[in-house]
């Protein structure tokens, strides 16, 4: 990031990009909080989205009539199909996937476990996985347990710490022993956008199976999963899909593997017929086969009424406004940031981006919390990073040149230099 002087974007230019935003009416439609509340600028939508106006007059529907008057004859009448309801409109809305190939199921690191089973019994006779060391804690244990579990070594790849994973990177741990290739489409720290098509090619030409984790992605970003060719893949519901704190997670299973899958959890929602009570197990025929115990029903209903705002908004509107708020934040750091010995920790092109910032400092610790104390809800990662999400649905210019204004009166504080 430059320290030479660089002018700041004025409020009256974010003005004037929130008046011109043809996302501006979805704001509205999300809970903001009440008046006087203490949250100044939401950035932290990248973890936990808002909560949308329509899913608590949804939940209070489900909760009184199908529920409380319905009782049990709600799963007849609607949610025994909400797993495959959902993650048809996940995988329209989100992640170019055709019906059929997309079901919401468990936690994301349940899901990943499943996929990983599943995509290592698709290639029986090879002994390696290849995933990042800087990835996700989840992601890194789910593959060492997998690993474990079938016998397979990890080779792990290392990116760089304010990038990702490329295909040149990847080129020498693609050898012949490899059946599968884990990895984020969107670095949880950097931003870095991973070229999934590419990377998806080499696993390929290397005779291994591609599985990605799409949570940093999945409502922000483009994924296009059926035009990659990607053969498996997981995301959580929670960030940009606006799911709610501890949203089920989809897996994302391509049709022409769906057969020849083996999940490790044969629980009865993934069974031929579910209600068959049947002595043993025979997996459904399709998607569903990656499904295993009851479906979470409450958190079901909350996943869909966040993907139906995403699906109206359209992901190519989403991802534009999304490189446009990382930009003009961008420009913030570099004038009012950069003098007080702020970096930039993600990629300078908005393109190779995904709808989070990362920024470092020493004290980005101390610098994160009293942040967020002071309204500007931010996260902090280790060692040295602060990390702002701007959710294009929810987030708004004016609000990141104040978070920004802000920002730089508290690490000027801090360090005691001059902002």
């Amino acid at each position: 990031m430059t320290t030479t002087d660089v002018a700041a974007p004025t409020r009256a230019e974010a003005e004037a990009l929130d008046r011109g935003d043809p996302l501006a009416r979805f704001r509205e439609r999300f809970v903001l909080g009440t008046a006087g509340a203490d949250v100044v600028a939401y950035l932290d939508g990248n973890s936990l989205g808002r909560l949308p106006r329509a899913t608590v007059a949804r939940m209070q529907q489900v909760v009184e009539h199908e529920w409380g008057n319905r009782l049990i004859r709600s799963w007849d009448d609607t949610w025994v199909r909400l797993p495959r309801q959902v993650g048809d409109l996940i995988g329209s809305a989100a992640l170019g996937a055709a019906p059929g190939q997309v079901v919401v199921a468990d936690s994301t690191s349940v899901c990943l476990f499943k996929a990983l089973h599943a995509a290592a019994g698709l290639r029986s006779e090879r002994s390696v996985i290849v995933a990042a060391d800087t990835d996700f804690p989840t992601d890194r244990y789910v593959v060492e347990a997998v690993a474990d579990q079938r016998g397979l070594r990890v080779r792990w790849v290392s990116p760089p710490a304010d990038g990702g994973v490329d295909a040149a990177l990847l080129e020498p741990a693609l050898l012949n022993d490899v059946a599968v290739v884990a990895l984020s489409h969107v670095d949880y720290r950097s931003a870095q956008v991973a070229d999934l098509a590419a990377i998806t090619a080499a696993a390929h030409a290397a005779g291994a199976v591609a599985v990605w984790d799409l949570s940093h992605s999945a409502g922000s970003v483009p994924v296009g999963l059926d035009a990659a060719g990607v053969d498996l893949a997981v995301g959580c519901t929670y960030k940009y899909l606006n799911g709610g704190p501890g949203g089920p997670a989809y897996i994302y299973a391509a049709s022409r593997h769906q057969s020849g899958l083996a999940q490790p959890v044969p629980g009865w929602f993934g069974a031929a017929d579910v209600f068959a009570m049947a002595p043993a197990y025979h997996a459904a025929a399709g998607i569903e086969r990656m499904l295993s115990g009851t479906p979470a029903v409450l958190g079901l209903v909350a996943v869909e009424e966040g993907v139906r705002l995403v699906a109206e908004a359209g992901i190519d509107a989403i991802r534009a406004k999304a490189m446009a708020l990382t930009d003009l934040a961008v420009r913030l750091a570099d004038a009012w940031l950069a003098p007080l010995g702020v970096s930039l920790a993600s990629p300078r092109d908005a393109t190779a981006r995904g709808a989070h910032l990362v920024l470092r400092h020493p004290e980005a610790r101390r610098w994160s919390e009293q942040l967020a104390a002071d309204g500007v809800v931010g996260d902090f990662r280790n060692p040295d990073l602060w990390r702002v999400g701007l959710s294009p649905l929810t987030t708004t210019y004016v609000e990141v040149w104040t978070a920004m204004d802000i920002a730089r009166s508290v690490l000027a504080d801090l360090t005691g230099r001059p902002a």
